[in-house]
Order: C-alpha cells, then sequence, then structure tokens
C-alpha cells in the first residue's frame, strides 16, 4: 500500500477552530490519515511511502462543495444574459432555451470543466444539482458525471434533479427539458442503485434532488421523499431565491411551509440559497435540522439581499457553501466563495442583530458544515482515520507575508486568487505543482472547447 509523508508543515489546520499545527508531520497510508504529530519521520515508515518536503506549506482540510450545476459553465461571461438588465423571471425564460439545447457530451465537458476549476482550488468533494434533462440528450446524462469525476478521482455526490410541472401550468421550463414524475423517479433509483456508496471514503453518492417546488408538481416532491427516505440517501431542492411568493400565491404557502408540511424537511435533507427566508422559517428549518447550502456568489448579480448567515449561526442551522451554478456565478472556485460569503456579512454587519461570525467560521462553513449537509462523518477535518482529503498550499511567497500568523483566518479574510499547490483526494495527489498526474489539461481544454463551438454553431 502506497502512502505518503508531508514533512514538517509550516502550519496545519485540522478544523476552522482547532488549535493550528505549527512545524508537524501528516502521514498518509491508502485514503486515510494515520497520524499527525511532530517528527514522524524519525520513526520507521511503511513501505512504499513518499516523503514530500512541505516546509513553508499551509495544510488545510479539503473544501466540499455543495450546490452547483456543471453545465453552466457552458453558459459563461455572455453580456445576453447579464442579470444586472434582466429580472429572474426574465433571465430564465431567456437561459433555459440555451439549457435545452445542451447535448450529452455538452454535459460530460461542462462537467470537466467545473471539476477541474474546483480541484486546483482545493475541493475534493463536489456536489452538482443537474436538473437539466433535454430529451434529445439522452438518459445518461448523470452517468457521464460520474466518469469525468472518476477522471479527476474527485469524491462526487450527484444530485439528479428534474423539473415536471409545464410552463403551460405557471413553470418557466420548456417542454422539451420536462420530466415525468414516474421517469424521474425511475432515473433517481436506477442511479442509486448503480452508484451509490454509503461507505466510509465513498467516492459516489447520489442524491434525489428535485429542482424547485415552484417548477415541479407537489407529487414529484412527495414521491421524492419517499423514494429517498427508502433508499437512504440524501434530499436537495432550491428554497429562497424569489420564488416563496409565488409559491404562496399558488398554493397558500411559503415554500418552507409547503415542503415542511409534506416532510421535505430534517437531518437528510439540505437547501440551496434560503436568503429570502423569515426569523420564523429559519428557527423551524433548525427544529427540524435541515441544512442550508449557502451560495454567496450570486448575490453579487441578483441584487436582492445579502444571506444572514449571521441568523442561521445563532439559530444552529447547519451551514455548508455552494458555488452555485456559472449561470450566476461565472466561476467554480468554491475558495472564493469563501472569502465572498465573509466579505458580504462584513458590508451589511452594522443592519443586523447579531455580529459576523469570526471568520474561520467560513473556512469551517466549506469543509465541517459541507461534510455536515451531505451526511459524512469521514471528511471535513484532518485527523487519523478520516479521509486523506486536504490541500495545501506554500506561502513562502511575497502573497503572503504579513497572513501567516494566524491560517484560519487567511483564506476568509485575506482571499487566496493563486491555484493551490497541492490537492490530495482519498490518498491519492490528484493536482500537483500546475498540473493534474497522468491527465492531459491542453487535450481536456482542446476537446471542450470544441464540444462547445459545435453547440454554439
Amino acid at each position: 500500500m502506497t502512502g505518503y509523508l508531508l514533512k514538517n508543515c509550516a502550519a496545519i489546520v485540522p478544523s476552522a477552530f482547532a488549535p493550528v499545527l505549527r512545524d508537524q508531520d501528516i502521514l498518509i497510508s491508502g485514503p486515510a490519515i494515520v497520524a499527525i504529530g511532530p517528527h514522524l519521520s524519525a520513526g520507521p515508515l511503511p513501505a512504499g511511502t513518499e516523503v514530500i518536503d512541505a516546509s513553508g506549506w499551509f495544510v488545510y482540510p479539503g473544501l466540499i462543495n455543495t450546490h452547483h450545476h456543471f453545465f453552466q459553465t457552458f453558459v459563461r461571461n455572455r453580456a445576453d444574459l447579464d442579470w444586472t438588465r434582466l429580472s429572474v423571471i426574465e433571465w430564465l425564460d431567456r437561459i433555459y432555451p440555451i439549457f435545452a439545447r445542451l447535448t450529452e457530451d455538452a454535459f460530460y465537458h461542462s462537467t470537466v470543466v467545473a471539476l477541474a476549476e474546483l480541484i486546483k482550488h482545493g475541493c475534493t468533494t463536489a456536489f452538482d444539482h443537474q436538473y437539466n434533462f433535454p430529451h434529445h440528450a439522452g438518459t445518461r446524462i448523470v452517468d457521464r458525471q460520474f466518469e469525468a469525476a472518476q477522471m479527476f478521482g474527485i469524491r462526487f455526490h450527484a444530485g439528479r434533479g428534474g423539473n415536471t410541472l409545464p410552463k403551460s401550468e405557471g413553470s418557466t421550463i420548456p417542454d422539451d427539458m420536462l420530466d415525468t414524475t414516474d421517469g424521474f423517479l425511475a432515473d433517481c433509483e436506477r442511479l442509486i442503485d448503480t452508484y451509490h456508496d454509503p461507505a466510509p471514503f465513498s467516492m459516489r453518492q447520489v442524491v434525489v434532488a428535485p429542482c424547485q417546488p415552484v417548477n415541479s408538481y407537489r407529487e414529484t416532491f412527495v414521491e421524492s421523499l419517499r423514494l429517498a427516505r427508502d433508499k437512504g440517501v440524501f434530499l436537495h431542492t432550491h428554497v429562497g431565491e424569489g420564488e416563496s411568493p409565488v409559491m404562496a400565491a399558488r398554493t397558500g404557502r411559503r415554500t418552507v411551509d409547503y415542503l415542511e408540511e409534506m416532510g421535505f424537511c430534517g437531518p437528510d435533507t439540505f437547501y440551496a440559497h434560503c436568503w429570502e427566508l423569515s426569523d420564523s422559517e429559519l428557527a423551524r428549518m433548525a427544529a427540524t435540522q435541515t441544512g442550508v447550502s449557502h451560495c454567496p456568489e450570486p448575490v453579487y448579480l441578483v441584487g436582492a439581499e445579502v444571506t444572514d448567515i449571521p441568523a442561521m449561526q445563532a439559530m444552529g442551522l447547519r451551514i455548508g457553501l455552494g458555488a452555485d451554478g456559472a449561470a450566476s456565478n461565472d466561476n467554480s472556485n468554491l475558495m472564493h466563495c469563501i472569502h465572498s460569503a465573509y466579505m458580504l456579512q462584513c458590508l451589511v454587519a452594522s443592519g443586523r442583530r447579531h455580529p459576523v461570525p469570526e471568520p474561520a467560521a467560513f473556512l469551517g462553513y466549506a469543509t465541517a458544515g459541507g461534510a455536515d449537509l451531505l451526511g459524512r462523518a469521514d471528511i471535513g477535518r484532518l485527523a487519523p482515520g478520516l479521509a486523506a482529503d486536504l490541500f495545501a498550499i506554500d506561502t513562502r511567497r511575497l502573497d503572503y507575508v504579513g497572513t501567516r500568523h494566524d491560517p484560519a483566518s487567511l483564506i476568509p479574510k485575506v482571499g487566496i486568487g493563486a491555484e493551490v499547490d497541492m490537492t490530495m483526494i482519498n490518498g491519492r495527489i490528484v493536482w500537483r505543482a500546475g498540473a493534474f498526474p497522468g491527465l492531459d489539461e491542453y487535450s481536456l481544454f482542446s476537446a471542450a472547447e470544441a464540444c462547445l463551438h459545435r453547440l454554439h454553431s
């Protein structure tokens, strides 16, 4: 069994609020961390251990992305889709016909693009909410995503999304992107039976994730709940991103009430966004242990309001971070989102009842918080027995002078613009010194560009 010894790490951040370990080593064997401590290289090492000089390195738990739409990397940096000139409904009406043109190959290559950027910036586990299933693209879209994730060696939680309500009944979804409830559930069950692995150190899991209540029939959510609980998998959907008044007008209940009434909540459930929710709605989510994937960067574009993270924190909500789809956030950089999340809360702090959480808390949301949302006890921290999911930054650069005294706050407060120096997942180095070991990034780029060109042509 092969492994690594990261020798003489300048700083190890085991978790957001744990004491920082200075000038210590990390011993890794197979997929797991074996030991963390000083002078581990002085003792006998397991056969096949590669010693890596980590002098100057700050080592962190791998980041965990809890909300994304990978396919949207193919719809980035487009002036005709500028949020600042369109309402949310106008934007949806304009962008969904573009989404409807995507092919199976486009879903694969857009996943490659998103995963590459995530890994380069320290992400080791990625959840994707794939809700776009154009009829012409076939039935193996999520399968191709698993294929891309396996190529990179990243932990992948696939959220099988879907929409079932036609435009004629009030949704924003083109008919050629609609699922039926039965078809949606059948594919969820197929994916669970084929890919879902609940074991420790699992690299593949499936989440039942109907896209959003405003674009699906009630039965879709009721039956999703039944299937997920029967199969022992998690649930996810969009909540509180502008649709609550629409739901109230349509059903007589805002989204949180609507979902809570049917039982689509609890410790096996997490919602994305939640920026428009009232205190009473947040309190009920806390009481049911329903989690929140906070996506800070779309706030810049949507311009509605800054999610009240201090209130959520004070109420005890479980919080993770998500990059969100590239249609409302033109990058797939979760590390950048940590900085954005903290800075946005500072921007509006004077109008809030609760103080902004400590900077390190935002690192915690992106690590242990994300692991909690996904139901993973084996990732999110650095400790013996846990998965060797981590990233390292060589701080022996001018960029870091004056910042090195507080490694836990470095990312939230200062922000990291550059790619990390190493990303390790399940004890395997997947990104190091500007390259993906064993992969030709230029070939991946060329194939993705060619697919994108065919799509636009």
